[in-house]
């Protein structure tokens, strides 16, 4: 612990520059926040709560709070850039920490990848609007491509085989469904003309350049400085705010309050259990809050702002999530609600067509944020590995003499996050990345009620309220999220912390400051 509060302390040309008030901080939180899951995954999450969605949206809040109240202590106690990884080590030890610093690699640098390909999907609606139409395989990678060309022709044949069925609706989109299982030749030939993918030695290629690019270009702004990516960040977090905003504002004018029922029953059609379904599907909406932390070297004062930024980001968004659930479930009744793009179509079935291209390009805004937000906490918690001696100092800690930045490992997550999301298909990806968030919650619940036992007289600027009770109920809301992910996303997660310990036992655990300091110290005893 000593040697952690001592590093927060350091300055210099060597140091991340300190240039983060309590704004820009609940501004990158509320960027990490407000993504697609608020455009996209509210007309899943109305599918299984129904208007009860409001609800979900609390329930999901309230995981994530109790989580939150637990990382704003630890910020203002250790303010170091590494955040749970960092918070792990002062309490549970380097092998915890390491274990939870690996974990995060699936929450950043998958969840940038995931991220960059979802916003190639709206870049790519978003073009359409100008009437430019990207080549299916330079808009995704390959797999993604060709299932986009078999939806596209399955679409076309279900309309002509069953006009009556309004497209967007759940009938519609089942019946489409059923026709991509029936494995129809004609549907695989006509989709396969659709895609026109050239060849390499005889193999169909695909690659999704507009993730590719998005990706470098929010690399190169992270390399430039951390005043500068909080400045690009601010002006995406406003714009995007301002369209959620005026979906709710826009949207209320017509609200039908028949739509969100007169009893519990209508209310919530399948229960608490459908309203629990809808928060484990929206919950990828609040991931990011926690990347917060990982700023907290280049805050200008991490004990008093840090705990600010995380509570307001997460409280300010939980608020407008629930609005924007009570707008689309009162327009829409909730079993009407397109899956897909809920409440651009909500607008869009009003002959609302110029709302609809507003909250396409909201969406846009709100992915670009997430994506840095991402890209910024992977390259901090590799920074805070490396300078204890976990990682290879001289790449991963290297901080660029006039930006101030870590820039060779900003480069390389970029690169790497580029490449992923630009050729590998990101569906089981995203489950990668909640998984590994949830364990990632769940474990500085358990470091804050350890800390408690074993120094209970350290200086805490912030102090998590209602201890034990915060922290045992952020490990059982996060803890049962992740039961409720099933078992083949359990198996993926114990692989790659397999990996990782393969990592740190050949490499970190021989390099490690601190066991090196132990080392020594046992030598001088003797």
């Amino acid at each position: 612990m000593a040697m952690l509060l001592n590093e927060a302390t350091e300055q210099g040309e060597h140091s991340l520059k300190r240039e983060l008030g309590a704004g820009s901080l609940t501004a990158l939180g509320v960027g990490a926040i407000i993504g697609a899951g608020i455009f996209v995954l509210s007309g899943l999450g109305a599918h299984y709560a129904g208007p009860g969605l409001m609800l979900s949206f609390v329930l999901s809040g309230l995981g994530c709070a109790f989580a939150g109240l637990c990382y704003a202590e630890f910020a203002a106690m250790i303010p170091l850039a590494g955040s749970a990884y960092t918070y792990a080590y002062a309490t549970l030890g380097e092998l915890f920490a390491w274990i939870i610093g690996w974990d995060l690699t699936l929450e950043y640098a998958m969840g940038a990848s995931t991220v960059s390909s979802g916003w190639s999907n709206h870049f790519i609606e978003f073009m359409r609007i100008f009437h430019v139409r990207i080549p299916l395989w330079l808009a995704y990678d390959h797999w993604t491509g060709l299932r986009a060309a078999q939806d596209i022709v399955a679409r076309q044949m279900t309309h002509s085989a069953h006009p009556e069925l309004a497209p967007g609706t759940q009938s519609f989109l089942q019946a489409v469904d059923a026709l991509k299982l029936s494995s129809s030749a004609e549907l695989a030939q006509r989709a396969h003309q659709l895609l026109s993918a050239p060849h390499i030695f005889g193999v169909e290629i695909g690659f999704n350049l507009p993730a590719f690019v998005i990706a470098l270009l929010i690399t190169w702004v992270l390399v430039v400085g951390i005043k500068e990516s909080a400045r690009f960040n601010a002006i995406i977090v406003a714009i995007k705010v301002t369209i959620v905003l005026f979906v709710i504002v826009l949207g209320m004018r017509y609200v039908n309050p028949g739509n969100w029922g007169s009893d519990w029953h209508s209310f919530a059609p399948y229960g608490f259990s459908g309203i629990g379904a809808g928060a484990a599907y929206i919950f990828f909406a609040y991931i990011g809050f926690d990347a917060v932390s990982t700023t907290a070297q280049e805050a200008k004062n991490p004990q008093r702002d840090l705990p600010i930024a995380i509570i307001c980001s997460l409280v300010a968004c939980t608020v407008l999530y629930i609005l924007v659930a009570a707008v689309l479930t009162g327009m829409v009744p909730w079993r009407e609600i397109n899956i897909e793009a809920p409440i651009a179509r909500a607008f869009f079935d009003r002959n609302l067509g110029w709302a609809s291209d507003i909250i396409t390009a909201g969406a846009l805004a709100g992915l670009t944020s997430v994506m840095l937000v991402m890209l910024l906490g992977q390259t901090r918690v590799l920074y805070a590995m490396a300078n204890d001696g976990l990682l290879p100092a001289k790449f991963f800690s290297a901080v660029h003499p006039k930006f101030r930045t870590p820039y060779k490992n900003t480069i390389l997550v970029g690169l790497l996050a580029a490449i992923v999301g630009s050729v590998t298909p990101i569906d089981d990806i995203g489950k990668m990345v909640n998984i590994g968030t949830l364990l990632a919650f769940v474990i500085v619940c358990i470091a804050i009620l350890v800390l408690r036992h074993t120094n209970p007289g350290q200086h805490r600027p912030f102090r998590t309220p209602w201890v034990p009770f915060v922290p045992v109920m952020g490990i059982l809301f996060n803890g049962y999220m992740m039961y409720k992910l099933g078992w083949v996303n359990w198996a993926r997660l114990i692989i790659w912390l397999i990996i990782g310990l393969f990592i740190y036992f050949f490499y970190g655990r021989h390099h490690s400051k601190v066991q090196k300091a132990l080392t020594d110290s046992a030598t001088a005893a003797d």
